[in-house]
C-alpha cells in the first residue's frame, strides 16, 4: 500500500526576531528584497534596532521575474 504524500504543515517561516551579532541580543527584524532572480527571490533579514545584516532567504517563486517588462528596442529610422 502506497502512503499518500503529506502537505507541508509549513509552507515558509518568516524570521520575526534573530540575533545581532552588533546588539548581541535577538531583535526585531525587517526583511529586504534584494534581487528578483530567474530562479525566485533573494530576501535579506536586517536587525530592526541597528540595521545590522542578520540572515537571508531565498524563494523558488519566479513569477515576477518573467512579469518584468522587457526593454524596448530602439527603432531605426530609415532616411
Amino acid at each position: 500500500m502506497l502512503a499518500m504524500a503529506e502537505p507541508d504543515a509549513f509552507g515558509e517561516f518568516e524570521a520575526t526576531s534573530l540575533f545581532c551579532p552588533r546588539c548581541r541580543r535577538a531583535t526585531p527584524t525587517r526583511k529586504k528584497l534584494l534581487l528578483v532572480l530567474p530562479t525566485g527571490h533573494k530576501y535579506d533579514y536586517v536587525c530592526g534596532e541597528c540595521g545590522t545584516p542578520v540572515g537571508g532567504k531565498s524563494d523558488n517563486d519566479s513569477r515576477d521575474f518573467y512579469r518584468t517588462i522587457r526593454p524596448q528596442v530602439p527603432t531605426r529610422k530609415s532616411s
